[in-house]
Formats: C-alpha cells, structure tokens, sequence
C-alpha cells in the first residue's frame, strides 16, 4: 500500500507532503489543476517514462519520495532480495531528478538502476486510463488475465512441468544423436586405433621399466667384463684360497701360540663369512648381466613402439591404457547409439504425450473459465449502461510453449450485429474507461498486493453510469487499495481519503497545491463538481446525498 507521497520542486509543485489511506483514495478538482502532475511526479518515483524536463523553474533539482508498506508476502520482497537491498515492513524510494537531466534513484536508501526500480515498481502500482498498457489492452497478456481468473494454478504448474521434461527429453535426443555423428566420423581412426592399443597392451609404468631393462643391457657387457673380474680375485683362486691358506697356517700354530693367534683367527672366520657373502652377490650380479643380445633387441622395440604411440596420439606412455579405455567407450557407444537414440526416441514421444495431455486439460480449462469470464463481464457491462456490448473471450491453437498451446484474445463489439475486434480498436474512449474498469472488477484476484490507480476512467459518463463506475471502484477498493483522479461527482463521493487539488498564482509564479478534506469540506467539493464554481444549497443537499450512499 502506498503510505505517503513527498514532493520537491517537480514542475508547479513547491513542495507537498501527501498521507493516503487504504480503500479508495479520490483525487478532485478543476480541469488543469494539477491533477496528472501528481501521477507525473509518482510515475517518476517509480521509474516509468514521462515528462523530460520535471525540474521546478528556478530549482536546481526535484525530489520525489514514495513510502509503501510491504508485508511479508509480497512479491517486491523477492526482487530486492535478488538486488541485494535490505528488506523490511517498510519500503522507501526516492528519486531525485537534476536540472542537467540526470536522474538517480534509491530504493531504502540504496542506490538502484531503472530496471530493478521498475521490477519493483510493477509490483507495487498498476495504472488504468483511456492509454492504458498495464495488460488489458495488450493481447500477448489476455492468456495471463484469463488464467489468473480461473485460477487452475495446478494445471499451468502441470504444463510447465511437462514441457519442462519435454524439453529436457529433447535436448538429450539432439545430443545423443550429435554425440553418435561425432562419433561415425572418426569410426575408422577408431577401430585402427583401438586395435594398435589392443595389440601393444601397454601398462602403467612399463615405459620407465623397459628404458632402465635397456640402459642395464646397453652396459652390460663391460661391467660384466670388471664383474667377473672381482669375481675370480674374491675366489678360491684369489682371496679366498689365500685367506684359508692363512687361516690354516694360523690354526697349526696357534697350540704353541699361548693363545695369542685366538683373537685374529676369529677375525679371520668373521672375514672369511663376509667374504663368501659378497662373492655369492657378486656372482648373482654376473648372472644377471649374463644376458642375450635378442632380449636387447626385444627390449628396444616396444620401448620404441610404446613411445611412439604415445606420441601419436598425445599423451604420456603411462595414459595409453587410460586413453585406450576412453576410445573403447566411444566404440561401445557407437555399436549401441542405433538403439540408445531409439530408446531417447521413445522418451521423447513419451514426454510429448505427457505434455499435449496437460495443454489439453488446460486448454479445456481455458474454455470453460472464458465463458465464465464473459457472463461475469455482461453482468458488469449492463449497470455501466453497455447493455448491448457483447464481450468475448477468443481462444485458437498457438504455438507450443510452457503455458500451454493457446492463443487467448479479447474481443468487444459494442452494438448487436457489428464486428468484434479489440477492445482499444473498437470501442470509443468513454466504452474503452468502462470496459477496462469491469475487466479490472472482474479480473481483482491477485490485485490486494498492488496499489490501483485509475486516471479519469469515468471521462465521458455521468449519471447512473457514474454512479455504477463509482461503486465498482468502491468494490475494487475493498481489497486493495485504489487512487481514482475523477471529475464525477458519483466517483468522488465513494471515496474513504478525499483530496482536493487546487492551483494558485503568486508573485507571477504559479503552483499546485494538494489538501486532504475534511467531511464537510467534502460536502462543499462534491457539490462544486455538481454545480460549477457557483455552490448552490440544491447542489449540497446532492452532495450530502451522494455521500451518504
């Protein structure tokens, strides 16, 4: 709900402090007051287009501030937690306009840009006039109006999720099949390459053990040279004969030694042991150096084969079995993608069936809440002296989408016998306020979170027909709250806030000033829209009668 409008140096208003209150807030006064500025400067507080130049003459700025109250449901909670701005009960925007052009907003005291400002602002007020854009004249959002008026949230919920997974089923077939071309392409490199790996069946780490196997064998022959060498000083012909020589020596002198050869004799066995341990270690290694001259050969070859293919195909000798596997899976996925794209097939039929079941109901639906909705309009049209309009609901097959398969159009035709069309086509400017206002009467589900503002809608009507547009208004304003600008009398009189809007000149400079009324100065109000700029007593006994109801 829109709580208070604060105005500063915008066009003829100086400054101007404005409390509206729930229900139907009536905005009156004489033609070229000052009345349409006022939805000038909340327009521009809300980021809509309009005027270009708002700055006061002699100011070097204008200033508008809006104050809406927001409770814990309503939809601009979402948008400013999107946007990053603090969130509370209270919701305050402010838009100053420079006298160079610029223009910055704040929403809560943080700056905003023009789309977030306006994702806030279609949230929070809704306009309705003789140019009215805010939907019902605009055919691509008569789908929208009809199913807020049939209320079949669960069928659309139904819809959305059924082309949802249509889409979905879709979007995999497409890349399957991409996938599976891919894939014929390069089926010959595939099959050689996938063979070659087979072939070779290179492990992890063999690379590195094949190069060390090559590096030993290239050596081998002379290190077995030096090997062998070592191996017949350390024997029985070398250090070992002459060792045990020495040791039998030592034992046959020992008994007359008085035990001073014991210690090196002991030394001597721990030598020999230690000798025999690096001779058997030594002769192992010559055994292992003892190699064929083919196996060098063998050992080269798929030590080369598993480079080079490792290089083929850009990767490192230990990835080969990872990337053989990955060409395998490309393979089995070919051998099967004939079935696996009829499997996706099948899916997607599936899921079409599932979505034409749920456009169907909706569509079914659709109809039967368009006849609905036209009874309830000729029920509205007929105390708004359009008796013999005829208003219908058109609905044709349309392409495909979320919300169903429909195309949903509203129609008038305001004399039996004449072409319907659209309503902005068809209908003149006093029908046009009237068709609207019922649409709106009608259409009220979902509105107790917006602020209505109707601009002169009963231009054009006097009368009972006023008298019905007012208490329509009325209607509306039980549930939401609803700003009407209006010359009638019918309209003024219904109103729970009254404002009168008033323009005076002084010292050459003109200004529009905005007064809240009291009862009695309604009465005086109402009766100068009856009369005229003479208040006659019979004018006010009208009025008092128009406001008791």
């Amino acid at each position: 709900m829109l709580r208070s409008l604060d105005i500063r140096d915008i066009l003829i208003i100086e400054r101007l402090e404005l409390d509206f209150g729930p229900g139907l807030n009536v905005l009156t006064g004489e033609t070229g007051a000052g009345k349409s500025i006022l939805l000038d400067c909340l327009g521009f507080v809300l980021g809509w287009r309009g005027r270009a130049e708002l700055v006061r003459l002699g100011a070097d700025q204008g200033e508008v501030t809006a104050v809406f109250e927001l409770p814990g449901s309503h939809p601009a909670r979402a948008v400013l937690d999107e946007a990053g701005i603090p969130v509370s009960d209270e919701l305050i925007l402010r838009r100053v306009n420079a006298r160079d052009g610029r223009k910055t907003a704040w929403i809560n005291d943080r700056r905003a840009s023009g789309d977030v400002l306006r994702q806030v602002s279609a949230s929070l007020v809704e306009l309705h006039g003789q140019q009215d854009d805010g939907g019902l004249l605009n055919e691509r959002g008569h789908r929208a109006l009809l199913d807020l008026f049939a209320g079949h949230d669960d069928l659309l919920a139904a819809s959305r999720s059924a082309w949802k997974a249509r889409a979905a089923a879709a979007r995999k077939l497409e890349a399957a099949r991409v996938a599976l071309a891919a894939v014929k392409d390069e089926e010959d490199f595939l099959r050689h390459a996938v063979g070659e790996l087979d072939k070779l069946d290179p492990k992890p780490g063999e690379e590195a053990e094949l190069d060390s196997q090559r590096r030993l064998m290239q050596g081998a022959a002379k290190i077995r040279e030096d090997v062998a060498r070592a191996f017949s000083a350390l024997g029985p012909e070398g250090a070992e004969g002459a060792m045990r020589d020495a040791d039998r020596w030592l034992q046959g002198a020992a008994d007359r030694a008085e035990g001073r050869l014991d210690a090196p004799l002991e030394a001597l066995e721990r030598a020999l042991l230690e000798l025999g341990e690096a001779a058997q270690g030594v002769e192992e290694a010559l055994e292992a150096l003892d190699f064929d001259p083919h196996a060098l050969e063998a050992c080269e070859e798929r030590l080369f084969a598993i480079r080079a293919l490792a290089r083929k195909h850009g990767v490192l000798a230990d990835e080969l079995g990872t990337f053989a596997d990955g060409l395998r899976e490309k393979l089995a996925a070919l051998d099967a993608g004939e079935e696996g794209i009829g499997a996706l097939e099948a899916a997607l039929s599936q899921a079409g069936a599932e979505y034409d079941k749920a456009a169907a109901a909706l569509s079914k639906a659709r109809s039967e809440a368009a006849g609905k909705l036209d009874a309830a309009m000729a029920g509205e049209l007929a105390p708004l002296k359009m008796e013999r309009a005829v208003f219908e609901t058109r609905i044709s097959d349309g392409e495909p989408g979320a919300e169903g398969s429909d195309t949903v159009r509203f129609t008038v035709a305001t004399n039996p016998g004449a072409p319907a069309g659209p309503l902005n086509k068809i209908a003149s400017g006093g029908e046009l306020s009237r068709f609207l206002l019922a649409l709106k009467v009608v259409l009220a589900r979902g509105a107790d979170t917006l602020t209505l503002i109707f601009d002169e809608i009963d231009r054009g009507v006097g009368g009972a027909t006023a008298d019905a547009v007012g208490r329509r208004l009325a209607r509306l304003a039980e549930g939401a709250q609803v700003l009407v600008v209006t010359h009638s009398p019918q309209v003024a009189a219904r109103g729970a806030t009254h404002f009168r809007v008033a323009k005076s000149v002084s010292d050459g400079m003109t200004t529009s000033e905005v007064r809240a009324l009291a009862e009695a100065e309604r009465t005086d109000e109402i009766a100068r829209m009856i009369s005229g700029a003479e208040v006659t007593e019979a004018a006010r006994a009208a009025a008092q009668d128009l406001l008791k109801g």
